[in-house]
């Protein structure tokens, strides 16, 4: 019964409310963080509660109203209207309740590479990688370089809450412009890649050291001439995986090792998760495939000034903005439908 779920709600809420002003709480710096955390969480289904009680309220007066002059249009056109928002926010609550990805809250690294296209696919890498980076920074993230170069993109995005939001963009996007190499206007079709890991810690991913081949090499990219005199770039082999990563932004080899192992612990988690539920649409073959130009998630039309999102099929004419990081339109709106396909999954 929705009566129960409200009531849950309520009660939780309420529970969140007095430990956040409990001086015991307070002083605990995890445990207050776990429950402003939780608060957050909930804030949203505790206002529809709310709202919930104020229909619940004015539907049963409408009714008592009726009982005593069943021909009042005004009093029957109330009860017509909390009928209608009682049974929407039905669902709304049952979305709001609908169980988190339990990687909602976590650090990711995004990893973007050119696809097809030659090297238009690496000058539109590069498009991706200033959009995203944007729409961190205007959603108040923080941004880590860890491995720029060659066309690839490699970078953390560091804040609460922020696998949930940048979970949407892996897979391929597919540009449709006219090249700046382009001399006759004739329109290209490209795409790169872009992988979202959730990065992992130490304890969520076990690594034997005995499995790992680290070669060191002298930095073959930007940084001066220290560059190419000192064996400062990183290679790690998994050898049970075959996962390799590559490191040589920094100067120093340690700093290199450091980078080049958060990478590897979010890839070998993100394989985990995809080989425990292989229907994660956060699994790095799913979302970067081969790159070729039938496998996209986000079309992005230059002529037309126009992008569409193929996964739910919406079309925003705002191609400027959106290349400018204003991409929460299309967040909110997979988000929400996410939360639709859990609940029918829950069902």
């Amino acid at each position: 019964m929705l009566d129960d779920l409200v009531n849950q709600i309520e009660t939780r809420f309420q529970s969140l409310e007095a430990e956040l002003s409990d001086p015991a709480v307070i002083g605990d710096r995890e445990r207050f963080t776990a429950a402003s955390r939780a608060y957050r969480e909930l804030e949203p289904a505790a206002k529809l509660a709310a709202e919930y009680r104020r229909a619940s309220d004015d539907a049963a007066g409408a009714r008592e109203l009726l009982a005593e002059d069943g021909d009042d249009a005004e009093v029957r056109e109330m009860l017509r209207t909390a009928t209608e928002r009682l049974e929407a926010i039905e669902e709304e609550i049952r979305i709001a309740m609908v169980e988190r990805d339990p990687n909602d809250d976590k650090n990711v690294i995004i990893e973007i590479r050119p696809g097809v296209g030659g090297d238009e696919a690496g000058l539109w890498a590069g498009d991706l990688y200033r959009m995203l980076t944007r729409y961190a920074e205007r959603r108040g993230f923080k941004i880590e370089p860890l491995d720029i170069g060659d066309g690839t993109y490699t970078f953390a995005v560091k804040g609460d809450g922020a696998y949930s939001v940048f979970k949407f963009e892996g897979g391929t996007h597919r540009v449709q412009r006219v090249p700046e190499t382009e001399s006759q206007g004739r329109i290209h079709t490209s795409t790169a890649t872009v992988a979202v890991l959730p990065e992992a810690d130490d304890v969520e991913v076990e690594i034997d050291q005995n499995d790992l081949q680290i070669d060191v090499y002298r930095s073959s990219g930007p940084g001066g001439q220290s560059v190419n005199t000192t064996d400062s770039a990183v290679r790690i082999t998994h050898k049970p995986s075959g996962i390799v990563v590559s490191m040589q932004d920094e100067k120093s080899q340690l700093q290199n090792r450091e980078k080049a192992m958060r990478v590897l612990r979010a890839r070998m988690y993100e394989r985990a998760l995809a080989e425990q539920q292989a229907e994660v649409a956060a699994s790095r073959s799913a979302q970067v495939g081969a790159g070729e130009r039938s496998e996209k998630i986000r079309t992005y039309n230059y002529g037309e000034r126009r992008v569409k999102d193929h996964r739910i099929n919406l079309l925003l004419h705002n191609l400027d903005g959106i290349l400018m990081g204003e991409l929460d339109e299309f967040t909110d709106a997979l988000q929400d439908d996410e939360k639709r396909r859990r609940l029918e999954d829950a069902a």
